[in-house]
């Protein structure tokens, strides 16, 4: 039992970390010297160097993603919070129904978050030299193992 909630933690730390990691990071459309992510659009050198950044354009999607984002993060903190209070507290027998549900909501915003960018964003449908960047791939990647967590803990029972 004690290994089967060892491996419940890392994969709710590691569905965390994926989640700051994507919101953070200024790597969600990448190409021609540019790096763009939820919050800058900046300007890169042949090797590397950032030279300018600019503030993202106020546009309602992008806003929209930037919240869905910081809810997800919220929704998956809040869980693991949950989780280890239930796990005091709960009874034996009883079900992590709210910790499941949180990060269930967490795979679901995350999951928002990145179909609206993917549909919304005008460079990837006006240029052809632009691809996503790690930080997008690592936001899809984040949905499936919240999700996986959150019914890994609507299932799991507490004992003894």
């Amino acid at each position: 039992m004690l290994l089967l909630l060892l491996g419940i933690i890392v994969l709710h730390v590691a569905v965390l970390v994926l989640l700051f990691v994507s919101t953070i990071v200024s790597q969600w459309i990448v190409g021609n010297g540019h790096a763009t992510d939820l919050w800058q659009n900046c300007s890169t050198s042949s090797s590397g160097n950032v030279h300018h950044c600019f503030s993202s354009s106020p546009n309602e999607w992008l806003q929209s993603v930037q919240a869905t984002m910081i809810l997800s993060v919220i929704f998956s903190v809040l869980s693991l919070f949950l989780f280890f209070c239930q796990l005091f507290t709960l009874t034996k027998g009883g079900r992590f129904y709210i910790t499941g549900v949180f990060q269930i909501l967490a795979g679901l915003c995350v999951m928002s978050a990145a179909a609206i960018y993917t549909v919304r964003h005008p460079e990837w449908h006006l240029n052809s030299d632009y691809s996503y960047g790690f930080a997008y791939i690592l936001a899809w990647v984040a949905f499936p193992l919240a999700l996986l967590s959150g019914v890994i803990y609507v299932i799991l029972r507490k004992r003894e």
